[in-house]
């Protein structure tokens, strides 16, 4: 064997030396990679599911104000009535008993149309936290990311520790993102 060939045969090896200890490297950029997208998912989903619920919170709040208008409407009637004098008083005590009815009616919706409103507001606040865990997850995934292969690039451990460190972190948040209601 010559001289050059043995040496070509030495760096070969250590290039695969150097190949074989950047796999685990390599191996969990993977997994960080495929941590962001599922990450990302979630938040997006998330944050739809929050906007659709602010929608719904929305809507309910409209509903309660047409009912509180309705409901204002019929007490300025009720009130116009019984001040006014009219010629066929049967007919007067009807509408006044039928606009009594109609108020006690409005009045108990009018708090379980609140009240829906209230629980619906809570669970786009819940919907937003979550969504936030899943981002400050997802940007700690891609800080993971970026850092392990800077290992690549200067064949330092440090890094690839560094970026696990990171993955952790992020891997933590979505966690905490999952498990919140």
């Amino acid at each position: 064997m010559e001289a050059h060939e043995a040496h070509e045969l030495q760096e070969h090896a250590e290039h695969g030396a150097h190949e074989s200890a950047l796999r685990p490297v390599a191996f969990t950029m993977s997994v960080l990679a495929v941590l962001v997208a599922v990450t990302t998912v979630l938040g997006h989903r998330t944050h739809t599911q929050a906007v659709i619920t602010q929608n719904k919170v929305t809507d309910q709040w409209n509903f309660y104000q047409a009912h509180k208008i309705r409901s204002n409407d019929t007490e300025l009637i009720s009130d116009l009535l019984s001040i006014v004098s009219t010629s066929n008083a049967e007919k007067a005590a009807k509408l006044e008993k039928s606009y009594a009815d109609h108020q006690a009616k409005w009045t108990g919706e009018l708090k379980e149309e609140q009240e829906q409103a209230e629980a619906l507001e809570k669970q786009v606040e819940a919907a937003e936290q979550r969504a936030n865990r899943f981002d400050l997850g997802e940007a700690l995934l891609e800080i993971a990311l970026v850092i392990t292969s800077v290992t690549l690039l200067t064949r330092k451990r440090a890094y690839w520790f560094l970026g696990l460190g990171f993955g952790v972190l992020g891997i933590v948040s979505t966690v905490l993102g999952l498990l919140l209601k």
